[in-house]
């Protein structure tokens, strides 16, 4: 861990000072005061600050290439920006890119063609078969955490529920699922590290080799199955993509689904604990769990950070945004714009528009699978408050109330809880099945 840095208005390195995970908002706060886009000296990556200033970024996609969206400044650039136009600089030296095999660092053409054989797994008519598998593990992952004293949302309920419906989703053979809930932790990169090593994951390698199995034997030997659809499928042109390009998409799809999940329902669930009058309103009105989950992603979502090389020399706001400038769509504080949103620092059920927030992103970049992360964390959240008469924290483990202790995950990409322990009291009525 780097030695923390202070700026001249004593502001911190947002990207190498871990005491800015547990409580990052008031110092967006700060930034967003100084104007739209606010330029850190540490980096010299604009952040946007407004909504107006992101959407300006997401919806222009000409001039703001997502080659560094895994990562954002570190590790920095592999080469040194030239001239007003850098697209031909950026597709020379993109293999040599930080995660250029991830789907979120793609641009044209590549990102379309990619998109498509993705969002084959998100029809409504897929979603829906998923989601009757989703409801039966839900009730399987409560059964094991109430027969605990006490259960850890994260690692015990979170990280399995995501990672075995993400399973459900691609297809994957049943006896072969508890593999997978062994195998995938997804441990995030520390805070300021830059090293190669920091940022190998060694689940990802498990996915790479259990995934070019399954394509290539599909491929082999289709069968009625979700896997052979993904292998024998072809791009909009009638082309065929390599085994390596399907297999990129599985492995995203693991990679970014598993851990935004888990953190998602655990920041929501660390809410209900502590609003214990909210609890008790969703309790009794089920209907508005969901626009609750839209509230969470909007207020404390799981990501921090989206990013952007801007591509070409060009103008934001006020700002004259050089081509070779990394820009990061700040989205705690754009989701808590007072220019756009109400009592933003509230959760108020019955927002109007209430799905518009960037926690997805926006633009030909919006996640594929919010709908899925939507009603996983909804599902989880019904069954749990239907099958409880309370839900509270572990004092054990976060300390007495007034004096509680919490750790979150140390990265400036990812907003979560490192761990949550509750204690979930069954309803009466149901204590003796």
């Amino acid at each position: 861990m780097k030695q923390n840095r202070i700026d001249q208005s004593g502001r911190p390195d947002l990207f190498t000072d871990v005491e800015l995970c547990s409580d990052p908002y008031p110092f967006f706060e700060q930034l967003r005061a100084e104007g739209p886009v606010f330029v850190e000296p540490f980096h010299d990556v604009a952040i946007m600050t407004t909504f107006d200033t992101a959407m300006a970024v997401f919806n222009d996609a000409s001039k703001f290439s997502a080659c560094v969206g895994a990562s954002g400044p570190l590790p920095p650039l592999t080469f040194v920006p030239e001239g007003d136009d850098i697209t031909a600089q950026i597709a020379e030296h993109r293999p040599q890119m930080h995660c250029s095999d991830l789907i979120n660092t793609y641009d044209q053409p590549e990102h379309p063609k990619a998109r498509s054989l993705m969002l084959r797994l998100f029809t409504p008519s897929r979603l829906r078969q998923n989601e009757t598998y989703l409801r039966e593990l839900a009730e399987r992952l409560i059964d094991e955490a109430l027969a605990s004293d006490t259960v850890e949302i994260v690692a015990e309920l979170g990280n399995p529920f995501a990672t075995l419906v993400i399973a459900d989703l691609l297809g994957i053979p049943e006896d072969d699922r508890a593999l997978y809930r062994d195998r995938l932790t997804g441990v995030p990169a520390p805070i300021g590290e830059t090293s190669e090593e920091a940022y190998e994951q060694r689940p990802l390698e498990f996915l790479h080799e259990s995934f070019t199995h399954f394509i290539e034997s599909r491929r082999a030997a289709p069968t009625d199955d979700v896997l052979s659809d993904l292998a024998t499928s072809a791009y909009h042109d009638g082309t065929m993509p390599t085994v390596i390009e399907v297999v990129r998409i599985t492995v995203n799809l693991f990679a970014a689904g598993q851990e935004t999940t888990a953190r998602l329902l655990a920041t929501a669930l660390r809410i209900l604990v502590e609003q214990q009058n909210l609890q008790t309103q969703l309790r009794s009105e089920p209907e508005l769990i969901g626009n609750f989950v839209e509230e969470v992603l909007r207020l404390d979502g799981p990501i921090k950070g989206t990013f952007r090389l801007t591509s070409q020399t060009t103008q934001i706001a006020d700002a004259e945004l050089k081509a070779g400038t990394i820009v990061m769509m700040a989205i705690p504080t754009i989701n808590r714009d007072p220019g756009r949103y109400d009592r933003p620092d509230e959760i108020v059920l019955d927002r109007p528009k209430i799905r518009e927030h960037l926690a997805f992103g926006r633009g030909v970049h919006t996640c594929p699978g919010a709908p899925l992360a939507r009603v996983e964390v909804r599902v989880m959240i019904e069954r749990l408050l239907a099958r409880t008469s309370a839900i509270t924290l572990s004092a054990a483990h976060h300390g007495p109330e007034g004096n509680r202790r919490f750790e979150y995950a140390p990265t400036y990409l990812i907003r979560g809880l490192n761990a949550l322990h509750l204690k979930l009291v069954p309803r009466d009525d149901l204590k003796a099945g």
